[in-house]
């Protein structure tokens, strides 16, 4: 039969561990709008590096909480790096994606330009110049002149040269 006094320590440890995930949780979302608020980022991209970084919270507590209730440590290491094993030959496959997201992640915090910049991509074989209409996980959607809508993926944005085309005003004569 189960008895609570026998798991005494194990579920205080537990729900120390939860109360302190979402305190972390609540506090590194606060920080992280406050960062995107004085940098002027989007809302959406804000909320997809929040959600990135609890997932990786998320699992760290999971590993915490398998520790705590005894698990053997040879085993976890065993599972984890099996699992790690599997992940990296199908991501092998999909190093793109891992990439992808990964440039997404530079370019959310380093952030050389913005929505509505219009830039110029230095590719020898196939040279762009767009506007910038979005800037998702895992490309930037692009619009040039002649309306066409370019889709270009955020890892190879970080291999270009990119220059930001300053922004042009027709120059208009005023009267009063």
């Amino acid at each position: 039969m189960f008895s609570f006094k026998e798991y005494t320590q194990e579920l205080f440890a537990t729900f120390i561990l939860i109360i302190a995930l979402i305190a972390l949780r609540m506090i590194v979302a606060k920080l992280i709008r406050r960062f995107a608020s004085s940098s002027q980022l989007l809302e959406h991209r804000t909320n997809l590096v929040i959600k990135y970084i609890h997932i990786l919270m998320n699992i760290l507590v999971a590993i915490s909480l398998i520790v705590i209730w005894g698990v053997n440590t040879e085993d976890i290491f065993l599972t984890v790096s099996s699992i790690a094993t599997v992940i990296g030959v199908a991501m092998f496959a999909q190093w793109s994606i891992l990439s992808n997201i990964t440039s997404g992640m530079i370019l959310f915090f380093s952030f050389p330009f913005r929505i509505g910049d219009t830039i110029k991509i230095h590719d020898k074989d196939f040279p762009i110049e767009a506007e910038i209409e979005d800037i998702n996980t895992f490309h930037i959607s692009l619009r040039t002149k002649e309306g066409e809508k370019i889709i270009f993926p955020n890892n190879l944005l970080l291999q270009k040269g990119i220059s930001i085309m300053p922004a042009h005003y027709e120059e208009k004569e005023f009267f009063d």
